[in-house]
């Protein structure tokens, strides 16, 4: 599942998207509400976890603007660095499902996280499969097969192509393909970009015979074209 973490401390986002990743989801970490909101505008979530005591935004006003923005049924966890009741109360009140306590311990941050997911989306068990004429993408261990077969690709070929693929026919300019797949890394070499656009094009076999196109497009970006209808 896709997960987006906001705390104040890199580190601390970094760690439980480390732990996240571990337990098999997709985990992006951001520092400041309004980059978490920025980035829920762009792209689909299936869980938000939060520190309630983030610094440039209240907790319930991030609550609320984040819940126009998520999936509807995607549970919220807040962090909070006091045990008193105010905080867990106040999150509790705007819409929380659950809450944590720091220090973080992992094992009960998974479980935790396990639980509110299973009880959002019953139905979904073991991998997301997203399919694509003869490209299946199975998001949970990022797993991308072509006729069955399972290809070679690295984790951010596996999502520069499903970036690809659930935008076909869509331009996608430079920067929105940098902010989706590399997502903290600020200074991207436009090589880089052009060298995985075209790893992932060789990889997959996107070429006419196979009914995909992936091509450039002139001082904005690339798109991926479907062929034949």
């Amino acid at each position: 599942m896709k997960i987006v973490v906001l705390d104040n401390d890199r580190s601390q986002s970094d760690l439980i998207c480390q732990v996240l990743t571990s337990a098999g989801h997709v985990c992006h970490g951001f520092q400041t509400g309004k980059d978490l909101l920025s980035q829920l505008r762009k792209e689909e979530y299936d869980m938000l976890i939060f520190d309630w005591q983030v610094s440039d935004m209240g907790g319930a006003e991030l609550m609320r603007k984040a819940r126009e923005k998520l999936n509807e049924k995607a549970p919220v966890l807040f962090m909070t660095s006091s045990s008193g009741e105010d905080d867990i109360v106040a999150g509790l009140d705007a819409g929380a499902d659950d809450y944590m306590i720091k220090p973080l311990r992992r094992s009960e941050m998974v479980a935790r996280v396990q639980a509110l997911l299973r009880r959002a989306f019953p139905t979904q068990n073991g991998a997301e499969q997203l399919q694509f004429g003869q490209y299946v993408f199975e998001t949970r261990p990022g797993r991308l097969l072509m006729d069955g077969n399972v290809l070679d690709v690295t984790h951010k070929e596996f999502y520069l192509a499903l970036l690809f693929f659930r935008n076909i026919g869509r331009p996608l300019s430079r920067a929105y393909i940098h902010e989706a797949v590399w997502i903290r890394e600020t200074d991207v070499p436009s090589r880089t970009m052009d060298t995985h656009v075209s790893r992932v094009r060789n990889k997959l076999q996107l070429k006419p015979e196979n009914g995909f196109r992936l091509v450039p497009v002139y001082s904005y970006g690339y798109r991926l074209e479907k062929l034949g209808g």
